[in-house]
């Protein structure tokens, strides 16, 4: 699914990120439903697009001003993870240990874009920045379909934490994944901005933003 090789190109040649509060709207909106309907998933529009979800960070990238990849940054305040639904309990065992717990959601990347992984790579830093050093959270969690749980082990070193559930907001089965911020941190400390590092690594971090660029777009979200 993924080559060991990648040709690094300056982000501002041809990748523009950028995020906001709020629901994800029109292009990205659009893009999540192409996403999840290629996959048989159910997507609820309204959902998608209500006004209440205020607090949530949607993460865009843009190649030649066309949206190309999405997701969005939920925090655990006042308003429940999307992943409460069927994985309360184990959310819970973190909460009652006093760990700050983010979720990463709605993730979507347009096969057309030019580098999909940098893509990724890129606009996983971006959510990790605001939820990590921007807003101090400790802990990510996501849901997945069973299918993809080796691809988020193997690339960003999210771990599974449950067996396989059914989720009725999209009918499919669904795994819990979490990971620490400390983890992902130690990791684009070794190897952001590296991209001839892949090999080694055996990661997608080698193609997020090396120290430079990351303490630019820090500076951005402040």
């Amino acid at each position: 699914m993924f080559d060991s090789e990648v040709q690094e190109r300056p982000a501002e040649d041809w990748l523009s990120l950028d995020s906001d509060f709020g629901a994800a709207k029109d292009d990205a909106k659009g893009l999540l439903a192409q996403k999840y309907g290629a996959r048989g998933l159910a997507f609820d529009v309204d959902r998608y697009s209500s006004t209440l979800q205020t607090d949530d960070i949607v993460c865009t990238a843009r190649e030649n001003g066309f949206i190309v990849g999405t997701m969005t940054v939920r925090f655990d305040r006042e308003q429940p993870l999307n992943a409460d639904q069927i994985f309360a309990a184990e959310l819970n065992q973190w909460r009652r240990a006093g760990v700050k717990l983010c979720e990463f959601g709605r993730l979507a990347v347009d096969r057309r874009a030019l580098e999909p992984k940098q893509l990724l790579a890129r606009i996983f830093h971006l959510g990790y920045l605001h939820a990590h050093r921007r807003e101090g959270f400790d802990r990510l969690v996501i849901e997945v379909n069973p299918r993809h749980v080796a691809f988020y082990r193997r690339w960003l070193g999210l771990l599974p934490h449950t067996t396989p559930r059914h989720n009725p907001s999209v009918n499919a089965p669904a795994v819990l994944m979490s990971l620490h911020f400390q983890h992902v941190r130690s990791q684009i400390a070794r190897w952001g901005g590296q991209p001839s590092a892949m090999a080694s690594a055996r990661s997608l971090y080698p193609l997020a933003w090396g120290p430079a660029e990351e303490a630019a777009m820090l500076a951005r979200l402040a």
